[in-house]
C-alpha cells in the first residue's frame, strides 16, 4: 500500500459505508449511460480530424492483401509487426486517422502523458532499441514511438488513412472478406484482424442547451490549438484573456486541468464525482535506470509489472509505482487477483485496506489544498476500484491559485443547461469564452458494437445479429464460428490488466501466429461450436463475484453509471498472467494438431487448474 496510516475501527468501517452510500445517491442519474451524446450527426465536429488539413484524394482500390487490419492505434500496429515477423507479405492498415497511433494520434491535449509506466508501457522496446526519455512518457514520446514500430515493420506503404471502413462480407466461393470503406474500396483480404480499440468514439454530455453556447468549444481528444496557442506543454497565449470551463475530471480532466489554469484569466472546473489523484512522482530516466543494458530488459519488466497487478507472487517489484502499490485492490477492478483464504476473511482484510487507501489519498487532498471548502469537494467518497486511478502532482496544487474556481455539480447530478453564454449549475450561470469537454471515450463501443461497421459472415450473417441474439460467442475472445478467418483484438471474453498496450502485443503476437498456422495447413481460422461452448463454460465457471461491489460504487463507467456491472462470461476469471500461458499451451497443442489434420483451426481450450477464491 502506498500509506502506513493505522487501519480503520469497524465503528469507522461502518461510518465510511454510510458517507459512501449518501455520496453515490447524490451522483446518479435516472438516465444512466444515456446521459451523453455520441459525436456524430449534429455534433459530428466533435470528431473531426484537426490534424490532417485538406485530405488528399486517391482512386479506390479493388485489389487482394493477405491481412486487412482495422484500426492503426497499438493493436492494428503491433499486429502488423507480429504478421511480418510471420512473414507475412501484404498487410493493409486501415485507419480514420490521418496517421498512426489511435487514442495517441487523437489525444494531444496540453499535459498528456500516460499514466503507466513507459518502460512497461510503450511495447516493443527491445525491437526497437528504444529507451523511454521519462517514467511516464509525455503523449508525443508516445506517439512517435508507434510510428517507429510502424517504420521498422514497413507498415506504411499499404496503409489507408483518413479512411473508414464500412462494411466486412466473407465471400464463401473465394474465401477471402471483402471490405468496402468511404472512400470507395472494395478490396479482397484472406484475413481480417479488427483492433478498433476500446478508446474511439468521444463522447459528449448531453446537457440541454449544448448545442446554444456562442463560445468556443472542443473535446480534449481534438484539442484546437488554433485558438488555444501553444502545445502540449503549455503556453497556450490564446487563453490569456479568456474564462475557459473545463467538464470532466477523469484521467483526461487531471491532466488538463493544471496546464490551464496556467494559462488562462479564469478557470471553472465543473466537477460531477473527484478522483483519487495519487503521487506521480514523473522523472526524467536513463538506461541505467531501469536496466535496458540487459537483453530482454523491457519484456522482464513488463512481465514483472503485470505479475504483480494480477495478483501473483514475484521476487521484486521492478517499477515499484502507484499501481504495484496498491495492486491488492485491483481485484474488484480487474477478474485477475487470486484470492487466499475464505471469502469472509478476504473480504475483511480488502475493506479495511481500501479505507487505509482512500483515507491516505483524502488526506492528500487536505494536506495540499488550503482552502478546507474545496479541499472537501475534491475529497473522493467511494472505494478505490470504483473509477480509475488517476496520478498527478500538480492537479490539487492547482485549486490554490486565485484564477481557478471547483464548481461540484453533485447535488444537481451535473450540470443544469448550457445558455448562449456559459453554463448554469444550481441556478447559477457561469459566463465562458471557452467550453472544453474532458469527458472521455465511449469504453468499450468499438464500430462492430456499435452497428456502425456491419460484418456479415456465412450466409451474410450479421455478426451483431448472431451476438444480439445469442449472447457474445467466441474462442478465447479471438474467432467466432460462422465467421471464418476473422480475428478480433479487444477486451472481450479475453483477460485484461490496467497495463493494456501489454495485453495488445500478446493479443497480436497470438493473431499472427494464427494466420501463419492457418496459411500452413491451406485452413480456416473458425472454431467449432463445442469450442466455443467450452470456453464460455471455462469463463463462467469461476467468474469473480463483484456485482454487489461495483452495485454500491459511485456512478461511472465502470458500473454503467450506477446501473451496476453483472457477473458473468465477460473476461477470463484468472488473470491476465495465467491467460497468456493458457493461450501459449493452446497454440502449442492445438494448432499442431490442427496442422496435421489440415481443417479450421480452433480446438477447445486447456481447462486451468481452479482460482481459490
Amino acid at each position: 500500500m502506498t500509506s502506513s496510516a493505522p487501519a480503520p475501527a469497524p465503528e469507522d468501517l461502518v461510518a465510511l459505508r454510510r458517507r459512501y452510500h449518501h455520496e453515490r445517491e447524490r451522483r446518479v442519474r435516472p438516465d444512466g449511460a444515456g446521459q451523453y451524446l455520441g459525436t456524430d450527426a449534429e455534433f459530428g465536429y466533435y470528431a473531426a480530424d484537426p490534424y490532417v488539413g485538406e485530405i488528399a484524394g486517391r482512386a479506390p482500390l479493388h485489389d487482394t492483401v493477405d491481412v486487412a487490419v482495422v484500426g492503426g492505434g497499438f493493436g492494428g500496429i503491433l499486429a502488423g509487426a507480429h504478421l511480418r515477423r510471420q512473414g507475412v507479405e501484404r498487410v493493409r492498415i486501415i485507419d480514420t486517422a490521418g496517421d498512426f497511433g489511435g487514442t495517441w494520434y487523437w489525444n494531444r491535449y496540453p499535459g498528456i502523458h500516460c499514466d503507466i509506466e513507459s518502460h512497461v508501457y510503450l511495447p516493443m522496446l527491445d525491437e526497437t532499441g528504444y529507451v523511454p526519455e521519462w517514467k511516464y512518457s509525455p503523449g508525443e514520446e508516445i506517439r512517435r514511438h508507434a510510428i517507429r514500430i510502424a517504420e521498422k515493420y514497413e507498415l506504411y506503404p499499404d496503409a489507408l488513412f483518413s479512411t473508414t471502413v464500412t462494411d466486412l462480407t466473407w465471400d464463401d466461393t473465394t474465401e477471402h472478406w471483402i471490405v468496402t470503406t468511404d472512400r470507395g474500396d472494395a478490396f479482397a483480404a484472406r484475413y481480417v484482424i479488427t483492433a478498433t480499440g476500446t478508446l474511439t468514439e468521444p463522447k459528449l454530455p448531453g446537457i440541454p442547451g449544448i448545442q446554444d453556447f456562442r463560445g468556443h468549444t472542443f473535446h480534449t481528444s481534438r484539442w484546437d490549438y488554433g485558438y488555444t496557442g501553444g502545445t502540449a506543454d503549455g503556453g497556450m497565449a490564446g487563453l490569456r484573456d479568456k474564462r475557459v470551463g473545463v467538464v470532466g475530471t477523469g484521467a483526461t480532466g487531471v491532466q488538463v486541468v493544471p496546464m490551464l489554469a496556467a494559462d488562462t484569466a479564469h478557470l471553472y472546473v465543473f466537477q460531477r464525482t473527484p478522483s483519487t489523484v495519487d503521487i506521480r512522482a514523473n522523472r526524467r530516466t536513463t538506461a541505467g535506470d531501469v536496466g535496458a543494458d540487459r537483453v530482454g530488459w523491457a519484456r522482464e519488466r513488463r512481465e514483472n509489472f503485470l505479475r504483480i497487478v494480477s495478483g501473483e507472487t514475484a521476487e521484486e517489484d521492478l517499477v515499484a509505482d502507484g499501481w504495484t502499490a496498491a495492486a491488492e485492490l485491483l481485484e474488484k477492478l480487474l477478474p485477475s487477483f487470486r484470492r487466499r483464504g475464505d471469502r469472509e476473511t478476504f473480504e475483511a482484510a480488502y475493506e479495511i485496506a481500501d479505507a487505509v487507501q482512500m483515507n491516505h489519498i483524502r488526506d492528500r487532498v487536505r494536506q495540499t489544498v488550503t482552502d478546507p471548502g474545496t479541499a472537501e469537494k475534491l475529497a473522493p467518497w467511494y472505494r478505490y476500484a470504483c473509477k480509475r486511478p488517476t496520478f498527478s502532482d500538480n492537479y490539487y496544487p492547482a485549486f490554490n491559485r486565485s484564477n481557478v474556481t471547483l464548481v461540484d455539480t453533485a447535488d444537481t447530478h451535473g450540470i443544469e443547461r448550457v445558455t448562449e453564454n456559459g453554463v448554469v449549475v444550481d441556478g447559477s450561470e457561469y459566463e465562458l469564452d471557452c467550453l472544453v469537454f474532458a469527458t472521455g471515450f465511449s469504453v468499450g463501443i468499438s464500430g462492430i458494437r456499435s452497428g456502425k461497421l456491419p460484418v456479415r459472415g456465412r450466409g451474410g450473417t450479421l455478426l451483431l445479429d448472431a451476438w444480439d441474439q445469442h449472447g457474445t460467442r467466441t474462442l478465447h475472445g479471438f474467432t467466432s464460428n460462422g465467421f471464418p478467418n476473422l480475428i478480433h483484438m479487444g477486451p472481450q471474453q479475453n483477460a485484461s490488466s490496467v497495463n493494456f498496450t501489454h495485453i495488445l502485443d500478446e493479443q497480436a503476437c497470438h493473431a499472427a501466429i494464427l494466420v501463419a498456422a492457418a496459411e500452413a495447413a491451406h485452413a480456416l481460422v473458425e472454431p467449432s461450436r463445442a469450442a466455443e461452448n467450452a470456453w464460455l463454460e471455462t469463463l463462467a465457471r469461476d467468474a469473480p463475484d463483484h456485482e454487489w461491489f461495483h452495485a454500491e460504487c459511485t456512478p461511472g463507467y465502470y458500473n454503467r453509471e450506477g446501473r451496476g456491472r453483472t457477473n458473468g462470461a465477460g473476461a477470463y476469471p484468472h488473470g491476465a498472467f495465467a491467460f497468456h500461458e493458457l493461450l501459449r499451451q493452446w497454440r502449442a497443442q492445438s494448432i499442431s494438431e490442427a496442422l496435421r489434420a489440415r481443417n479450421s483451426i480452433g480446438g477447445p481450450a486447456p481447462q486451468p487448474e481452479p482460482a481459490a477464491r
